[in-house]
Protein backbone atom coordinates (compact mmCIF):
# COMPACT_ATOMS: atom_id res chain seq x y z
CA UNK A 1 0.00 0.00 0.00
CA UNK A 2 1.36 3.61 -0.94
CA UNK A 3 -1.17 5.52 0.92
CA UNK A 4 -4.46 5.56 2.86
CA UNK A 5 -7.40 7.22 1.38
CA UNK A 6 -7.59 10.12 3.64
CA UNK A 7 -11.30 11.47 2.40
CA UNK A 8 -13.91 12.36 -0.49
CA UNK A 9 -13.95 15.50 -1.76
CA UNK A 10 -16.83 16.94 -4.04
CA UNK A 11 -16.44 20.70 -5.72
CA UNK A 12 -20.43 22.35 -5.29
CA UNK A 13 -20.96 26.39 -5.18
CA UNK A 14 -22.88 26.03 -1.74
CA UNK A 15 -20.80 23.10 0.70
CA UNK A 16 -23.02 23.82 3.52
CA UNK A 17 -26.07 22.99 1.42
CA UNK A 18 -24.75 20.04 -0.01
CA UNK A 19 -22.99 18.62 2.83
CA UNK A 20 -26.28 18.99 4.72
CA UNK A 21 -28.70 17.00 2.09
CA UNK A 22 -25.53 14.10 2.09
CA UNK A 23 -25.88 14.36 5.85
CA UNK A 24 -29.70 13.10 5.95
CA UNK A 25 -28.81 10.71 3.47
CA UNK A 26 -26.32 9.29 6.18
CA UNK A 27 -27.61 10.29 9.07
CA UNK A 28 -24.06 12.64 9.66
CA UNK A 29 -24.00 15.68 10.72
CA UNK A 30 -21.80 18.20 8.73
CA UNK A 31 -19.08 20.30 9.61
CA UNK A 32 -18.41 23.37 8.97
CA UNK A 33 -14.75 24.33 8.38
CA UNK A 34 -15.79 28.14 6.61
CA UNK A 35 -17.65 28.81 3.94
CA UNK A 36 -15.50 27.08 1.37
CA UNK A 37 -15.00 23.82 3.19
CA UNK A 38 -17.92 21.12 4.89
CA UNK A 39 -17.02 17.87 6.39
CA UNK A 40 -19.09 14.39 6.96
CA UNK A 41 -17.36 12.00 9.06
CA UNK A 42 -18.75 8.47 10.19
CA UNK A 43 -18.13 6.44 12.83
CA UNK A 44 -15.59 4.73 11.40
CA UNK A 45 -13.30 8.11 10.16
CA UNK A 46 -14.21 7.77 6.67
CA UNK A 47 -14.73 11.37 5.11
CA UNK A 48 -16.68 13.01 2.30
CA UNK A 49 -16.01 16.86 2.47
CA UNK A 50 -17.42 19.54 0.30
CA UNK A 51 -15.25 21.97 -1.45
CA UNK A 52 -16.86 25.38 -2.41
CA UNK A 53 -16.34 26.31 -6.55
CA UNK A 54 -17.11 29.73 -7.58
CA UNK A 55 -17.97 28.68 -11.31
CA UNK A 56 -19.23 24.94 -10.82
CA UNK A 57 -20.08 23.69 -14.11
CA UNK A 58 -22.82 20.62 -12.94
CA UNK A 59 -22.61 17.13 -14.69
CA UNK A 60 -25.53 16.43 -16.86
CA UNK A 61 -25.42 12.52 -16.91
CA UNK A 62 -26.03 11.06 -19.02
CA UNK A 63 -24.73 13.98 -21.42
CA UNK A 64 -21.64 12.81 -22.35
CA UNK A 65 -20.75 16.44 -23.15
CA UNK A 66 -21.33 17.15 -19.15
CA UNK A 67 -20.00 14.23 -17.29
CA UNK A 68 -20.62 12.96 -14.60
CA UNK A 69 -16.73 13.55 -12.98
CA UNK A 70 -18.14 10.85 -10.22
CA UNK A 71 -20.92 9.94 -8.59
CA UNK A 72 -21.82 8.08 -4.70
CA UNK A 73 -23.43 4.73 -4.56
CA UNK A 74 -25.58 3.96 -1.50
CA UNK A 75 -27.01 1.13 -0.56
CA UNK A 76 -30.68 0.06 0.80
CA UNK A 77 -32.27 -3.52 1.13
CA UNK A 78 -34.90 -4.16 -1.10
CA UNK A 79 -36.84 -2.49 -3.60
CA UNK A 80 -39.65 -1.00 -1.35
CA UNK A 81 -36.70 0.09 0.72
CA UNK A 82 -35.50 2.17 -2.36
CA UNK A 83 -38.96 3.89 -3.27
CA UNK A 84 -38.93 5.07 0.27
CA UNK A 85 -35.87 6.45 0.27
CA UNK A 86 -36.41 7.80 -3.03
CA UNK A 87 -39.62 9.86 -1.88
CA UNK A 88 -37.20 10.96 1.00
CA UNK A 89 -34.34 12.38 -1.33
CA UNK A 90 -36.31 14.02 -3.58
CA UNK A 91 -37.91 15.54 -0.09
CA UNK A 92 -34.32 16.68 0.46
CA UNK A 93 -33.80 18.46 -2.93
CA UNK A 94 -32.60 15.37 -5.48
CA UNK A 95 -33.91 15.48 -8.82
CA UNK A 96 -34.83 11.73 -10.08
CA UNK A 97 -32.89 10.61 -13.20
CA UNK A 98 -33.57 6.75 -13.92
CA UNK A 99 -35.06 3.99 -12.39
CA UNK A 100 -32.37 0.51 -13.89
CA UNK A 101 -36.34 -1.86 -13.19
CA UNK A 102 -34.80 -4.49 -11.88
CA UNK A 103 -37.44 -6.58 -9.45
CA UNK A 104 -35.17 -7.62 -7.43
CA UNK A 105 -31.93 -5.62 -7.55
CA UNK A 106 -30.86 -2.78 -9.53
CA UNK A 107 -30.77 1.15 -8.57
CA UNK A 108 -32.20 4.83 -9.05
CA UNK A 109 -30.27 7.25 -10.02
CA UNK A 110 -30.90 10.68 -8.98
CA UNK A 111 -28.75 14.59 -9.48
CA UNK A 112 -28.22 16.09 -5.89
CA UNK A 113 -29.00 19.47 -5.19
CA UNK A 114 -25.45 20.74 -7.34
CA UNK A 115 -26.19 18.71 -9.96
CA UNK A 116 -23.97 15.29 -9.51
CA UNK A 117 -25.56 12.09 -9.99
CA UNK A 118 -25.78 9.31 -6.83
CA UNK A 119 -27.89 6.35 -6.82
CA UNK A 120 -29.58 4.11 -4.46
CA UNK A 121 -28.78 0.53 -5.11
CA UNK A 122 -31.23 -2.08 -3.63
CA UNK A 123 -30.51 -6.26 -3.50
CA UNK A 124 -27.03 -5.39 -4.00
CA UNK A 125 -25.96 -8.77 -1.61
CA UNK A 126 -29.08 -10.93 -2.34
CA UNK A 127 -27.95 -14.22 -4.27
CA UNK A 128 -29.38 -15.12 -7.79
CA UNK A 129 -32.97 -15.94 -8.26
CA UNK A 130 -32.81 -19.94 -8.86
CA UNK A 131 -33.63 -21.10 -12.15
CA UNK A 132 -37.12 -22.34 -12.58
CA UNK A 133 -36.17 -24.34 -15.69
Amino acid sequence: MIAKLQCTVIDCPDPTALATFYGHVLGRHPVTDDATWTTLTAPDGQQIAFQQVADHRPPRWPDPAHPQQFHLDFEVETREDVIRARHEVEALGATFLHDSGGARSGFLTFADPAGHPFCLCYGQGLPPAADAG
